[in-house]
């Protein structure tokens, strides 16, 4: 009866050793996986700050193209304004008054 309570306490402490062994694994193999599931999570963290940055950057470059194209625009406009204008006081000039560039008011 000794010899058969001496088998059934070591298999049960080797199975205690094997369980510890396995726990002492499977832990490490899961530290290791939170590791690298971190480090993967800061490189997609990483790729999407520097999308959002070439979006930015991207978006502004087409508000300053656009708002030179309006400033042209207006640029122009302006100087036909001015061009029409000085073609129709020239065209309607009488002759009484010195010529509308020598009668300028100054603002």
């Amino acid at each position: 009866m000794a010899w058969k309570q001496l088998l059934l306490v070591s298999c049960f402490s080797a199975a205690v050793l094997l369980l510890s062994m396995l726990q002492e694994g499977t832990g490490a193999s899961v530290g290791t996986r939170q590791v690298a599931g971190q480090e993967a999570q800061e490189a997609e963290d990483r790729q999407k700050l520097r999308a959002d940055e070439l979006r930015k950057e991207y978006h502004e470059e087409q508000r300053n193209e656009f708002e030179n194209f309006v400033e042209e625009q207006n640029d122009e406009q302006e100087e036909r304004s001015r061009e029409a204008i000085e073609q129709w006081r020239q065209w309607h000039y009488d002759g009484l008054y010195p010529p509308y560039l020598y009668n300028r008011h100054h603002i």
